[in-house]
């Protein structure tokens, strides 16, 4: 009676598992297999009631995942045709997406090959970054305006936020 060993290695998101499992036998083997998996874990939820056009959804999403760095540089995307089937939409859709963040210079495109995400161009994070701030700020003036609140009442609220989360 001898035993086989069978030792299964696994890379997944960049962490190395190993799985070894022994079956019992009438002859001594040993085998190595390295198994590579690739997962892309994309949290892309579609809103067919929202205001926000479907492909911009998709946009958005992608875009948060490589801000927030959950897509690395250089990693490949869902090609077109496979995310749009996951999310039971039309490719046109997906592919305006993916031209879209291209534009942006947030992912390439090789033909042939697949969409991947462009190395990070920092001050680009950060011109969209302040965009938003500022978006925000002049909503927070209108509603100051319309509701009789001070420059001084707001900077002071603004203040607390700061040293609260510091």
């Amino acid at each position: 009676t001898i035993f086989w060993f069978f030792l299964f290695s696994v890379n997944f998101k960049g962490i190395m598992i190993n799985f070894l499992l022994f079956l019992l036998t009438f002859c001594y083997n040993c085998y190595i297999v390295n198994i590579t998996v690739e997962v892309i874990c994309l949290d892309i939820i579609i809103s067919n009631s929202s205001d926000t056009p479907i492909f911009k959804q998709i946009e958005d999403a992608i875009y948060e995942a490589i801000c927030n760095d959950d897509l690395k540089e250089n990693e490949m995307l869902p090609s077109v045709r496979a995310l749009a089937n996951d999310l039971k939409i039309s490719f046109l859709t997906v592919k305006r997406a993916y031209d879209e963040l291209e534009a942006s210079g947030f992912i390439k495109t090789i033909p042939g090959k697949g969409s991947f995400v462009a190395p990070k161009n920092l001050d680009l994070i950060k011109e969209e970054k302040l965009k938003q701030i500022q978006d925000l700020l002049e909503q927070v003036y209108q509603i100051s305006k319309v509701s009789n609140i001070s420059t001084k009442e707001v900077q002071e609220l603004f203040q607390i936020i700061f040293e609260e989360n510091e």
